[in-house]
């Protein structure tokens, strides 16, 4: 099993940067983990958000292999504690065996196109995250799940 994480935008800042990468790492202990970021849409603030966001849509849709699990990180999205996420990665890894791509889309949020092609529609919670925020929390919560399965202490329960 594998993962494939499909971003817009890059991480802009050093300690983002440094923190996605330490999580990567750790996660690649457990499962091989592409990283894929595709640029950012300009003009959304000038109203044409729609199109930005039908624009970007097609280049994720482009880069999501066949026959895999689709996450897609939304705030409308399903909310799922630590334990119940690493319960589907478990889940999936015995019975279904398809590897994971998670989506994480810019500030605008994703197409419905996308949102369509989810077999999961996640939410980290229900405050707002930058999607470069997304995108760390959601590399940690993939080693955290990879700890819980393999009753390592990292989670502390």
């Amino acid at each position: 099993m594998k993962f494939k994480l499909i971003c817009i935008g890059k991480l802009t800042e050093v300690w983002q940067r440094e923190a996605a990468q330490e999580y990567a790492a750790r996660v690649q202990r457990y499962f091989p983990l592409d990283i894929v970021e595709l640029k950012e849409e300009k003009g959304g603030r000038k109203g044409d958000q729609t199109g930005l966001l039908k624009r970007e849509g097609e280049r994720l849709l482009e880069k999501v292999p066949a026959r895999t699990f689709v996450i897609v990180l939304d705030e409308r999205g399903r909310n799922l504690g630590s334990e119940s996420f690493a319960d589907l990665l478990s889940t999936e890894m015995l019975h279904g065996g398809r590897d994971w791509c998670l989506i994480v889309g810019g500030p605008y949020g994703l197409a419905p196109e996308v949102r369509k092609q989810a077999d999961l529609i996640l939410s980290l919670s229900k405050m707002t995250f930058t999607h470069q925020m997304a995108r760390v929390l959601l590399l940690e919560q993939l080693y955290r799940s990879c700890t819980i399965i393999k009753n390592e202490p990292y989670h502390n329960r």
